[in-house]
């Protein structure tokens, strides 16, 4: 059994494993794709082929659309080369259910794959000749948050916007798929300042920035996504090639990428999208995808961003690489990390969501904190999701200091567990774990600057804690915490202990 377009032709060899297979003419759906482009994404990492072509590949199996996937990779072409192409585009989707039931599916929806080389003029052409279609409606990213601040990229991206603007002005809608705040906006801005500076020096046509500042010609939607989609698992790997699977070995890219043909994923998925879409769109919520208006996405993005999921994990990450954890799960056996993460969302969180009503809060953490991050069957890491912590920490606890700082009923006095999380990161930083060993610090882009910084001065930086800690009484309760943290070996399990403790649930 091999998982490329001639493997996959015996059909009930896969079927007899268990293998739900592309119920389309995939030849078919190729021809009309590339012909008539709708759908194209940068980022060809594990969250859009277990996400968004899954999403797309439901479709095509209930005939809710004949459009494909388009994928273009910008950042590290290894992937197209050495796993897409391989495989002629296909992947298999491994969900991982708390149930311990495992789901398998040979997604087949992407059915073209392009590296973003402006050095390899056949890809870049063929990308041209794509933002130059008429039928082209939306031009999707996952491309991490990072990625919009990276100037070669993004420089990349609105020359071939620029193609759309010289064909005629053609309308498109540009869409953050990406997991941060107000992702559209980040996009926009990256967009736009390219188009302002070329205008200015005279690089482009006048009218390129009006172009792409046109809500009715280019529109940039906030969404909001969430789907764990951890590092492929050897484990799951074991499971394929015992299925008879061939050619599953994966590859670590040059630039530490981690592809594999196939995906892991959690059964749980959102993605809620603002209805903004000039050029129109298929029907994507016959595929579960949720469109409203924006003040409903900016809700739901903070509901999970700033209470719901993602500061529990950041919680989760800064404590597991402290206590040496390995899986997320494993964290959730441990009585005082699930305390933590409970009373930090129940307790210290909910008091300040908004309810954005297309999505239940109450329901969603309660998912989150008795499925999701239980789940055994999902190989998650603490270490993973400790990467670009200085990045995460405005939005996953700043907001939240914001709100109470707001609130005529509540008070940043009654933190506790949110400054003992900054508290933590600053421990982490000292990259020695709770048994006095030295660790190795996930990659973060201002890990160089903080780790050579006095924990007093990181307090007051701002852009990574989104308030002046010294504002009120926080900075001085990070410290106290921190330097409690600091007595030699064990005292990270015991000042946890004592303040998740001191919180009543």
């Amino acid at each position: 059994m091999k998982l490329n377009e001639a493997g996959i032709k015996d059909r009930a060899q896969w079927e007899q494993k268990g293998y739900s297979l592309p119920k389309y003419d995939r030849n078919m759906i190729k021809t009309e794709t590339i012909n008539n482009p709708k759908w194209i994404h940068f980022g060809a990492g594990n969250i859009f082929r277990a996400f968004q072509a899954n999403v797309v590949q439901n479709m095509l199996n209930n005939k809710d659309t004949t459009s494909g996937l388009i994928v273009a990779e910008g950042y590290d072409y290894e992937i197209i080369e050495k796993m897409n192409r391989p495989h002629d585009d296909l992947s298999i989707l491994v969900t991982l259910k708390a149930n311990g039931t495992v789901e398998k599916t040979v997604v087949g929806s992407i059915v073209e794959s392009l590296m973003l080389d402006e050095e390899n003029e056949k890809e870049i052409e063929r990308l041209r000749e794509i933002f130059r279609a008429p039928s082209l409606q939306m031009v999707s990213f996952t491309i991490t948050e990072k990625g919009y601040k990276t100037e070669s990229y993004m420089s990349k991206v609105t020359r071939l916007l620029y193609e759309r603007f010289l064909a005629g002005k053609l309308p498109v809608a540009m869409v953050s798929m990406d997991n941060c705040s107000h992702n559209g906006d980040k996009l926009f801005e990256a967009v736009i300042g390219f188009a302002k500076k070329w205008e200015e020096e005279g690089i482009c046509q006048k009218g390129f920035a009006n172009y792409v500042s046109d809500k009715t010609c280019v529109s940039f939607p906030l969404s909001m996504i969430d789907k764990i989609t951890p590092r492929p698992d050897s484990n799951i790997e074991k499971i394929l090639l015992k299925d008879g699977i061939e050619d599953l070995d994966q590859v670590v890219t040059s630039k530490n990428t981690y592809v594999a043909p196939f995906v892991n994923a959690e059964e749980t998925e959102y993605l809620v999208i603002e209805d903004v879409f000039p050029n129109g769109r298929e029907p994507y919520e016959k595929g579960g995808i949720i469109f409203t208006d924006r003040e409903t996405v900016d809700k739901t993005e903070k509901m999970k961003v700033c209470t719901c999921l993602n500061p529990l994990h950041t919680a989760l990450a800064v404590f597991g690489c402290l206590l040496g954890y390995k899986s997320i799960h494993e964290e959730m056996e441990d009585e005082v990390l699930r305390g933590l993460v409970h009373k930090l969302g129940y307790v210290e969180g909910m008091p300040v969501v908004v309810d954005p009503k297309v999505l239940s809060p109450k329901d969603f953490i309660k998912a989150v904190l008795e499925l999701r991050l239980p789940n055994p069957f999902m190989p998650d890491t603490p270490q993973r999701i400790a990467c670009d912590t200085s990045q995460k920490l405005p939005i996953r606890f700043g907001e939240t200091i914001k709100a109470y700082r707001a609130s005529s009923e509540l008070s940043t006095d009654s933190l506790v567990l949110v400054p003992l999380v900054l508290a933590g990161w600053c421990r982490y930083l000292k990259a020695i774990d709770d048994n006095g060993d030295s660790f190795e610090l996930s990659p973060d882009p201002m890990l160089d600057e903080v780790t050579k910084m006095d924990v007093k001065d990181i307090l007051k930086r701002k852009e990574i804690f989104a308030v002046d800690l010294y504002e009120d009484g926080l900075a001085a309760k990070v410290l106290e915490m921190y330097e409690e943290m600091m007595q030699g070996p064990g005292s990270v399990r015991k000042v946890l202990k004592k303040y998740v403790d001191s919180v009543l649930a």
